[in-house]
């Protein structure tokens, strides 16, 4: 397991839910933290409980279904650091939920493309050939094990579009220490998840972060939540190398 003690991470997303776990566990493990939201008063919770841990952390707020707000959001983290070496790119939008699934709207899809899919494209994108330069990186895309479900085309048809994108571009670093990868969270008690979903968000740790701990040279991957249940974060990054091939 690699140690990313005093690196810089960027977190969107990092306001609640699987985000602001990941926040917590990231700050455990002595990362410095950017913290995205819609809203920089959304994270100043979390910028708290974080900083308590004794690392460097700053909040920057940005509508991920405004690219122009988007760029300017990686404009401001430029200025800061010099360089950035772990994205987790967790945020994500549930536009709706279609029982006249006909009649679904296109703002259902250009809602969830921008957010759940451009925007992360973008920020891939912006940090990938820096992560070359160096030598190192690590980012994980959250996607979905949404199948079969018609009702939520916008949503799942963005995250499939997320998921061929990081394959693909996860293949033009795969042998190098610049790591491109897939979360699935499974389907949790989040704000966008809703109430009834059957899984705790708390289920989601360690897994959502095995994608940056990892250190054997492969991308690709697609990394579930259900595979690292009650495992501490080093026995998660063992199972996640030993079980885990990329798809090249």
């Amino acid at each position: 397991m690699i140690d990313l003690k005093g690196k810089w991470v960027l977190i969107t997303g990092a306001s609640r839910g699987i985000g602001y776990l990941t926040a917590k566990l990231m700050a455990e493990q002595g990362c410095n933290l950017i913290l995205h939201s819609r809203e920089t008063a959304h994270t100043e919770k979390v910028l708290q409980e974080v900083k308590e841990k004794g690392v460097q952390a700053y909040a920057l707020a940005a509508d991920l279904s405004d690219m122009d707000q988007v760029y300017r959001m990686l404009s401001i983290i430029d200025e800061k650091e010099d360089r950035v070496d772990v994205v987790l790119n967790n945020a994500a939008v549930q536009a709706g939920y279609r029982n006249d699934y006909f009649a679904t709207p296109v703002s259902d899809f250009t809602t969830s493309f921008n957010v759940n899919t451009i925007a992360p494209i973008i920020i891939c994108y912006h940090f990938l050939p820096k992560m070359i330069e160096n030598g190192f990186g690590r980012i994980v895309n959250t996607t979905s094990g949404i199948s079969l479900d018609v009702q939520q085309a916008g949503y799942s048809t963005s995250k499939a579009a997320l998921d061929k994108f990081t394959i693909d571009i996860g293949s033009k670093v795969q042998g190098t220490d610049v790591l491109v990868n897939l979360f699935n969270p499974t389907w949790c008690r989040t704000d966008m998840g809703g109430p009834y979903a059957p899984d705790d968000p708390d289920t989601t740790i360690p897994g959502a972060v095995v994608g940056a701990f990892v250190n054997d040279k492969k991308s690709g991957r697609y990394f579930d939540a259900s595979g690292f249940i009650g495992m501490t974060l080093e026995e998660a990054v063992k199972h996640a190398e030993a079980g885990y091939d990329s798809p090249y």
